[in-house]
């Protein structure tokens, strides 16, 4: 039997519905130079990539200069930063899951492939942050995900093993981290089925016995 003592959450497109502000921030840093990439491009190839990840690939496969990644990731976390404080407030089920999962005796925390700075801004006005132990952005890790090496980092913080943990995540990047960290995986289809309900079901499914 399996028996599950934390819990790790992915951040945008889970615990924050930040998927598109991500998307409208990075073209609007594009446009200085002219680019731009579509929605489908978004959501089939870019959603869930570190920024310099989408940089890399965009230099490979549509010529973008190397030289301006630096200064076209930093406009795009300011342009992040300000669609945070325009769009990004508590919602009452999140909080409700997160203080009932503590309550509970559950540890928490997230793993996200966003820069510290968007994840602690995002999680302090949704008013999570006192709920979990630790973040961790893709600046405390060497590789992003798809690799599991974020999600074999949070295990670690938490002092637990694969088995029992359960990640939520929503996209194919942070899903093949995920399982490839061996823990349990909850795929979610965005924020809104992010629930208290539906992660203790799915605890209790982890923990029958086989």
């Amino acid at each position: 039997m399996n028996k599950i003592k934390g819990v790790i959450f992915d951040m945008d497109g889970v615990l924050i519905d930040a998927k598109e502000w991500h998307y409208d921030a990075l073209n609007q840093a594009l446009a200085l130079f002219g680019l731009t990439i579509t929605q489908a491009e978004h959501e089939g190839v870019f959603d869930g990539l570190p920024t310099r990840d989408k940089l890399n690939r965009l230099t490979e496969h549509r010529g973008l200069p190397p030289e301006l990644h630096s200064f076209i990731n930093e406009m795009k976390q300011r342009y992040t930063l300000d669609l945070i404080h325009q769009n990004c407030w508590p919602v009452y089920q999140h909080q409700y899951a997160l203080a009932k999962l503590k309550r509970t005796g559950y540890r928490l925390g997230v793993a996200s492939n966003s820069v510290r700075g968007s994840i602690e801004t995002m999680l302090s006005r949704a008013c999570l942050s006192p709920y979990l132990e630790f973040t961790l952005s893709n600046e405390d890790v060497v590789c992003g995900k798809p690799d599991p090496e974020i999600y074999l980092r949070a295990q670690q913080c938490l002092g637990l093993k694969p088995h029992e943990c359960v990640i939520v995540e929503d996209n194919p990047h942070g899903i093949a981290a995920a399982h490839a960290s061996g823990a349990n995986v909850l795929v979610v289809k965005d924020p809104s089925e992010v629930t208290w309900a539906r992660i203790r079901d799915f605890i209790a499914q982890c923990e029958v016995v086989v």
